[in-house]
């Protein structure tokens, strides 16, 4: 099992005095966190794409071009790439360009991205959500295969077997598709034969087992080896030196993020109770000491037919930097052997 980070580069305000940290300083500490995580052996390290006030993530690539450049062998990737509102040619570019740098270590993965903002700031229209990634993803898996690209969609302008340049060190850049919890996106991942990352940030892992098993059927019923039909689990996580520690570094940023995006939705504010609940035993989140987080990992993958991949969110804890850097310490030096020795996969 690979294990890495996915930081959405959040920028989260003081509880105490409310301000919030320079964006300079917050970036600057993300770039240290992607050291340590290749310091201490992680596999990977992604970061997200939003366009709104609380993240810094907007241009995903430009981060992880700096991280791979202050970095030796942790593979880079996005986490996810709103591919709907991009263009799939600037997107190959940019992580062809990152594939170069890193000499072979970028990866994407693509989604539909769960907020709207980026599909009126791009001239999209949202009812067009899924045809727009349909046609883009078909798009973005061309361009991987050919230099020189004949395509024609309703979205974008043709391609008429002009190069795209430049190419990657890899024979081919890795696309992930990551999915939340609709069952046709699982059915099309399969379908394609390309790996699947899934994003659990609340609930239960068994709740995404038929889902799991619905990709596995679609991508066997295509003809494709369960080689290359890998799940990988994005969730809610941190490590700290005891499980107390770890839930009362986690819960302040996880709770202020919650409330905001739960303002817009219609939810009700969360609990520290509903948050305990998820951290628990048979829930989702993955907090607590380098045991109780192994042992969840473990038993993670089991419900779900078995992982290649476990990232953790936990850039909702970025209010204490100093325990941000340790967790990533912990995760990479404790509980990484213990996954290893057992041969979870």
């Amino acid at each position: 099992m690979e294990i890495g980070i996915d930081s959405f580069a959040a920028i989260l305000p003081d509880p105490a005095t409310g301000r919030l940290p320079s964006p300079t300083d917050r970036m600057a500490e993300l770039i240290e966190e992607v050291e340590v995580a290749d310091r201490v052996g992680l596999d990977v390290f992604g970061i997200g794409e939003h366009h709104r006030g609380e993240f810094l993530d907007s241009a995903p690539a430009i981060i992880l071009a700096a991280a791979a450049a202050r970095t030796s062998r942790i593979r880079l990737t996005s986490a996810v790439t709103v591919l709907s509102a991009a263009d799939p040619v600037r997107v190959f570019q940019e992580f062809a360009t990152l594939d170069l740098i890193s000499r072979g270590r970028a990866e994407i993965v693509v989604g539909r991205g769960s907020f709207a903002e980026a599909y009126p700031l791009f001239g999209l229209d949202t009812r067009d959500y899924d045809d727009l990634f349909a046609e883009k993803l078909d798009l973005l898996l061309a361009l991987g295969e050919t230099t020189n690209v004949t395509w024609e969609g309703r979205f974008r302008p043709s391609l008429n077997g002009q190069g795209v340049f430049p190419r990657p060190h890899q024979s081919q850049l890795p696309i992930w598709i990551g999915v939340g919890g609709t069952p046709q996106s699982f059915a099309r991942a399969g379908a394609l034969g390309l790996p699947l990352m899934v994003a659990i940030i609340g609930g239960s892992f068994d709740r995404f087992r038929p889902l799991i098993d619905l990709y596995r059927e679609a991508g066997k019923r295509a003809g494709h080896s369960p080689d290359v039909l890998k799940v990988g689990v994005h969730a809610m996580g941190f490590v700290g030196e005891t499980d107390a520690a770890a839930k009362d570094a986690f819960f302040p940023g996880w709770a202020h993020l919650t409330t905001t995006i739960g303002r817009e939705r219609g939810w009700s504010p969360p609990t520290r109770q509903q948050f305990e609940t998820m951290a628990g035993p048979q829930g989702a989140f993955l907090i607590g000491d380098p045991q109780t987080v192994a042992a969840k990992m473990q038993q993670a993958s089991e419900i779900l037919g078995g992982v290649s991949r476990i990232t953790f969110q936990m850039s909702t804890a970025s209010l204490d930097a100093t325990a941000m850097k340790r967790s990533i310490e912990l995760l990479g030096t404790e509980v990484a052997p213990i996954i290893r020795a057992n041969h979870v996969t």
